[in-house]
C-alpha cells in the first residue's frame, strides 16, 4: 500500500471534510510537481470532493508517490504550537508570581501599623485608660522598588504573551 494513502480511513469507513481537503492538497501538489495533467487533476478533484469512503480517496492517490513535505509541515506546525504554549505558560506563571509579589509588597506597608497603634492609644486614652503601647519600629518609606519593579515586569510578560500568541497564530499557520 502506498504511504500516501495510509493517512485516510481504511476501506469503507467514512471520510471527513478534512480528509477530502487533504486529498485535494495531495492532488494539487502532484499537479504542481507535474505528476498529473490538468485534466487528471480536474477529474480526480471532482471525485475527491464527492468521495464518501476511504477506499474512494485511496484509489485517487494510489499511483502517486507520497511527498513527506506535508508530514514535515504538520510536524513543524505542531512544534511551533508547542513552543508557543510553553513560552506562554512560563510567561504566565512568572507574570502571576511577580504580580503577587507586587501586591504583597504594596499591602504590607508598615505605615498602616503605625497609624493603627496611634489610633488604639487615642481610643484607650479617651476611655480613661493610660496604656503604654510599645513604640513601633521605625517606619521606613514605601518600598517603591519592591512593588513597582515586579509589577512592571509582570505587565511586560503579559505583553510578551500577547505578542507570542499573535506571532504564533500567523507564523505557525504558514508552516
Amino acid at each position: 500500500m502506498n504511504t500516501a494513502t495510509s493517512d485516510y480511513p481504511l476501506g469503507d469507513l467514512r471520510v471527513s471534510d478534512d480528509d477530502r481537503d487533504r486529498a485535494l492538497r495531495d492532488l494539487s501538489e502532484a499537479f504542481q510537481a507535474g505528476r498529473i495533467t490538468a485534466d487528471e487533476f480536474d477529474q480526480r478533484s471532482e471525485r475527491a470532493l464527492s468521495a464518501r469512503t476511504g477506499k474512494e480517496l485511496t484509489v485517487l492517490l494510489a499511483d502517486l508517490p507520497h511527498d513527506h513535505a506535508s508530514a514535515d509541515a504538520v510536524l513543524r506546525q505542531a512544534h511551533c504550537k508547542l513552543a508557543s504554549l510553553i513560552l506562554v505558560g512560563a510567561s504566565g506563571a512568572a507574570a502571576t508570581s511577580l504580580a503577587i509579589v507586587a501586591i504583597t509588597n504594596a499591602l504590607s506597608h508598615p505605615a498602616a501599623e503605625h497609624q493603627n497603634r496611634q489610633l488604639a492609644e487615642q481610643i484607650l486614652a479617651h476611655m480613661g485608660l493610660k496604656v503604654q503601647i510599645p513604640p513601633p519600629p521605625p517606619v521606613p518609606g514605601f518600598d517603591w522598588a519592591g512593588t513597582i519593579t515586579p509589577a512592571a515586569i509582570a505587565v511586560l510578560l503579559v505583553v510578551v504573551i500577547v505578542v507570542v500568541l499573535r506571532v504564533a497564530r500567523t507564523r505557525c499557520s504558514r508552516l
